[in-house]
């Protein structure tokens, strides 16, 4: 299998955490080892910026001890939205690599494209669509099951 697919069943293990937050999970790799994992947790902690990627980042750096993340690949379940697109930017990651695209929120070309080259600052790699079937239908599921909890109510 190929790397960047091993990583992101990584990031899907992640994903399915048990929460109330849209499944969404992100690790972070150098040098082929894992320095930051996480999944979305606005709902657990009432922070509208608790996205896995935000979180990811967040825990690199401080593991790291350091805010220039240049040498890291992102792996993400779902295509990051503007304000993950931008964080991932202002900590240098060199590449992103996402599961699913997102046509409503995505930043790397599905709704919009922050990663344009030309920028003021460096913009990542991005490579999209890995395991994009088993990605999407962690977001699926999660919807549907919530549907049918709320129409039971």
């Amino acid at each position: 299998m190929h790397k960047d697919a091993l990583y992101m069943e990584l990031a899907l293990k992640e994903a399915r955490e048990p929460s109330t937050d849209v499944p969404v999970g992100c690790i972070i790799v150098i040098d082929d080892t894992i320095v930051a994992r996480g999944f979305n947790r606005r709902e657990i902690t009432n922070d509208p910026t608790a996205h896995a990627e935000i979180l990811c980042i967040r825990e690199a750096a401080a593991s790291l001890k350091r805010w220039r993340l240049d040498g890291a690949t992102l792996y993400c379940t779902l295509e990051p939205c503007p304000m993950c697109a931008e964080a991932i930017i202002q900590s240098r990651i060199s590449r992103i690599v996402f599961g699913a695209y997102d046509p409503i929120s995505g930043a790397a070309g599905s709704a919009f494209n922050l990663f344009v080259k030309g920028r003021a600052l460096p913009v990542p790699e991005v490579v999209g669509g890995i395991l994009e079937d088993r990605c999407r239908n962690v977001l699926l599921e999660f919807f549907h099951d919530r549907r049918k909890r709320e129409e039971s109510i």
